[in-house]
C-alpha cells in the first residue's frame, strides 16, 4: 500500500500522535526525573505564563477544581508555588510559581533530550516554520485547553 499523501490531514493527524507519543514521553520521564508527575510539570507550565486564578487554571487544564488543588498543595509543599490573594477581589486566588518552581521547570526542559535533539536538527528557519504552523493549527483556536489526563507540557 503506498503512503499517504503528505498533506492528508489523516496522515498528518496520525504523524501527529506518533510526535505527542514521544513528547508526553520525554516530558514524563523529565518530570519523575524531578519527582512530579506528569499533571505537576504541566501546571508548573502553564503558571510560567504568568499568574492565574484557581479556577482559570481548572480550565485550562480542563480539570475539576478538586484536581486542581490537590495538585497545587502538592507543589505548594515543595515550594514549587504559592498562592496570593487578589487585590482586585479578595475572594479570587492567585498561583504563582516560585523561583525554585521556574528552576525545576528549566530542568524539566533541559532533561527533555529525546525533544530537544529533535528540534535541533531543525535550522532556525525550519523551526521558526515549525512554531508558526503549531500556532496557527493549535493556538488560534479558543478551545486550545489540554487534557488534566494528559498533560502535555513543558
Amino acid at each position: 500500500m503506498p503512503d499517504a499523501p503528505r498533506d492528508d490531514p489523516a496522515q498528518l493527524m496520525e504523524l501527529l500522535s506518533v510526535s505527542l507519543g514521544v513528547y508526553y514521553g520525554d516530558f514524563t520521564a523529565a518530570a519523575a526525573a524531578e519527582q512530579l508527575t506528569a499533571s505537576q510539570a504541566k501546571t508548573l507550565t502553564v503558571l510560567r505564563r504568568g499568574p492565574i486564578a484557581m479556577r482559570a487554571l481548572a480550565e485550562t487544564l480542563s480539570c475539576d477544581a478538586s484536581n486542581i488543588t490537590g495538585i497545587i498543595n502538592r507543589l505548594e509543599k515543595r515550594g514549587l508555588v504559592r498562592r496570593e490573594t487578589s487585590a482586585a477581589d479578595r475572594r479570587v486566588t492567585h498561583l504563582v510559581i516560585t523561583p525554585e518552581g521556574e528552576r525545576v521547570t528549566d530542568t524539566i526542559r533541559a532533561q527533555m533530550r529525546v525533544t530537544r535533539a529533535g528540534l535541533e536538527r531543525l535550522d532556525a528557519e525550519q523551526r521558526r516554520e515549525l512554531s508558526a504552523l503549531l500556532s496557527e493549527v493549535f493556538l488560534a483556536r479558543p478551545d486550545r485547553a489540554t487534557s488534566c489526563r494528559s498533560p502535555i507540557g513543558g
